[in-house]
């Protein structure tokens, strides 16, 4: 004999439950879209990481280059200096005159190679204004000319690139 049914065991399922099936591939579908998303944001992040550290290890690179080879032209310009000097050397009888003839073009070509790698001199005039980031005062001596200007230049100064490679050293008129 069969056992009289349960009238809840007939009825036809609850609306949440067959709804619930429906929302859970909903969110299925979401996961993997996001998920996907992920892949590729991860991806793209790390190619551009990737990016970064060649562009850091190229510019590291040229750094280097430019620090070894850097010092080249200067080197190369002073050359003929070197060649000037070695040729007065070599000459076994000169005169007084030709030695002085001799430094003096030498003094010329290293003048000309200073100034082509842009190592200027600071050589203020008698009476310019004394300006503490080029110039070191020696000493401050009375003089007839406004206070705090230059009164003479004991040794030139040199900048290469606005940078003081060494300041001009002189003397400085006094407040009277």
């Amino acid at each position: 004999m069969t056992e009289p049914q349960n009238p809840e065991q007939n009825q036809a399922p609850a609306p949440e439950l067959t709804a619930k099936p429906a929302e859970q591939v909903a969110l299925e579908q979401k996961l993997a879209e996001l998920e996907a998303r992920h892949a590729e944001v991860s991806d793209a992040y790390l190619r551009a990481k990737a990016e970064v550290e060649n562009t850091r290890r190229r510019s590291e690179e040229e750094i280097a280059k430019s620090r070894k080879f850097a010092i080249e032209a200067f080197a190369e310009s002073l050359l003929p200096v070197k060649d000037s000097l070695e040729a007065a050397l070599a000459v076994e009888n000169a005169t007084l005159e030709q030695m002085r003839e001799g430094v003096h073009a030498t003094l010329r070509l290293l003048t000309q190679a200073l100034e082509r790698n842009k190592v200027l001199e600071v050589n203020p005039a008698s009476g310019d204004r004394f300006d503490p980031h080029q110039h070191q005062a020696i000493s401050m001596v009375p003089a007839e000319q406004e206070p705090n200007t230059v009164v003479a230049v004991l040794q030139k100064g040199y900048v290469i690139a606005e940078r003081v490679l060494r300041p001009a050293l002189v003397t400085v008129a006094a407040s009277r």
